[in-house]
C-alpha cells in the first residue's frame, strides 16, 4: 500500500516537473522576437497624383457686336472646323453703315479724281489736290471699319474643337463682350497634378529622359488610358501653403476621349537610390509619427522614430531614421517594451522581403 502510495507521488512530481518545463519553454517561444534589418536597393515606386484634365486650347466664344442672336449653325457638343460659321448676330444695321461708308468713299474718290485733274492742269493748288487725298483716304478707312463691323456679326471657329453649353439662346439680344459658349481642342489635353518637394527632388535628381518622362493616366472608371503622356513642363515656384509644385503631362488624344474638366490619377515613377526598405508591419504609430524598435548589442529593444519617404503595399521606403546595420524587430512590436531586453530570431532582410505579397523591383 505504502509502495503505491510513493509510486503515485513519484509519478505527480514527475508530471509537475514536465508540465513546469513545458511552460517555460512555451513561454520562452512565445517571448523570442523575429528581427531582420533594412534592405537597401536600387528601386522604384508608382506614386498616384489628383490630376485635372484641360484641353490644349480651351477658349471663350464671346459676341464682338451688340444685336440680336439671328441663327445659330452648330449645336451643344458639335464638332466643328476651324473657319465654321457659329452665330450670326443680325447684321441689318451694320449692313446699312457699310453702305453708306461705301458711298462716302464713292464721293471721295470722285472729288478726288476731279481735283487731280485739276492739279495736273495747274488749276488748283498742290494743297487743294492733298486734302482731297486726305478727304478719299479717310471714306476708304471708315469703310474698312463699317465692314469689320460687320464681319463681327458672324462668329466663327478659331481652330478645330468642340461646343460646349450655349449661354445665349436663338432671339436672345446681346451686348458686345458677352459669353455664347465654349470651343474646346482636344487633340491633345494638358494635365495637371501637384507633387510634393521632396518627390520633386528624386524625380530631378535622377531623371535621366531630359525632362520627357512618360506617365500613365488612371481615369475615372479606374481604367488606364490607352496612351502614356510626357512631362514637359514644372511651374516654376512652389506652393508655400502645401509644399507643393505643379507638373504638366501632355498626352495624346485621337480617339477624343477625353474631354476638358475630366479627373483623374496620374502614375508616375519615382526613383529610389540607396533605398532603406522595411516590411511596413515592422512599425507602429504614436501622434501620427512611425517608430520601430531596434535591438542593440546588448540585445535591448530601443524605440525610435522614422521617417517615411515612400511606400508599397506591406513595405515602406524609410526617409531618415535608421541604418542598413541596424536590426529592428518585424513581428511582437506589440509585446515588447521600451528598453527591455529580448530573445530574438535574425533573419535576412532578403528573405523577409521576399516572402511578403509585394516584390520589390
Amino acid at each position: 500500500m505504502m509502495k503505491n502510495i510513493f509510486i503515485l507521488m513519484g509519478l505527480s512530481i514527475l508530471l509537475l516537473h514536465t508540465s513546469c518545463k513545458s511552460e517555460k519553454e512555451k513561454k520562452e517561444a512565445e517571448t523570442r522576437f523575429f528581427v531582420t534589418s533594412p534592405l537597401k536597393i536600387d528601386t522604384s515606386i508608382v506614386n498616384e497624383y489628383v490630376c485635372q484634365i484641360h484641353s490644349i486650347r480651351h477658349i471663350e466664344l464671346r459676341a464682338q457686336e451688340r444685336g440680336y442672336l439671328q441663327e445659330i449653325f452648330i449645336d451643344e457638343g458639335q464638332f466643328v472646323r476651324k473657319g465654321q460659321l457659329l452665330f450670326r448676330i443680325m447684321p441689318n444695321l451694320y449692313e446699312a453703315e457699310q453702305e453708306k461708308a461705301r458711298a462716302e468713299a464713292k464721293v471721295a474718290e470722285i472729288e478726288y479724281q476731279n481735283t487731280k485733274r485739276l492739279a495736273d492742269a495747274k488749276i488748283v493748288a498742290p494743297n487743294e489736290l492733298a486734302m482731297a487725298k486726305a478727304k478719299y483716304d479717310k471714306a476708304n478707312a471708315e469703310l474698312a471699319l463699317a465692314q469689320v463691323h460687320l464681319r463681327f456679326t458672324e462668329i466663327r471657329a478659331p481652330f478645330d474643337g468642340f461646343i460646349d453649353r450655349f449661354q445665349v439662346r436663338l432671339g436672345s439680344l446681346v451686348d458686345e463682350g458677352d459669353l455664347l459658349t465654349t470651343l474646346s481642342d482636344n487633340s491633345k489635353m494638358w494635365v495637371y497634378y501637384n507633387v510634393p518637394e521632396a518627390e520633386y527632388l528624386n524625380y530631378r535628381t535622377d531623371d535621366k529622359t531630359n525632362g520627357k518622362k512618360q506617365v500613365q493616366l488612371l481615369m475615372a472608371n479606374n481604367q488606364l488610358f490607352e496612351h502614356p503622356g510626357v512631362v514637359e513642363t514644372i511651374e516654376a515656384d512652389f506652393n508655400n501653403e502645401t509644399g507643393n509644385i505643379a507638373f504638366r503631362a501632355t498626352f495624346p488624344n485621337p480617339e477624343q476621349l477625353l474631354r476638358h474638366g475630366e479627373t483623374g490619377n496620374i502614375l508616375m515613377q519615382i526613383p529610389f537610390k540607396n533605398a532603406l526598405i522595411i516590411p511596413q508591419k515592422a512599425t507602429f504609430e504614436v501622434l501620427e509619427k512611425k517608430y520601430v524598435f531596434v535591438v542593440d548589442k546588448n540585445k535591448v529593444a530601443h524605440q525610435k522614430e522614422v521617417t517615411i519617404a515612400g511606400e508599397v503595399p506591406d513595405l515602406y521606403f524609410i526617409g531618415g531614421g535608421l541604418a542598413e546595420s541596424d536590426k529592428i524587430i518585424v513581428e511582437g512590436i506589440r509585446k515588447v517594451k521600451n528598453n527591455e531586453k529580448i530573445d530574438f530570431t535574425y533573419e535576412k532582410p532578403e528573405k523577409v522581403i521576399a516572402n511578403l505579397k509585394v516584390a520589390v523591383e
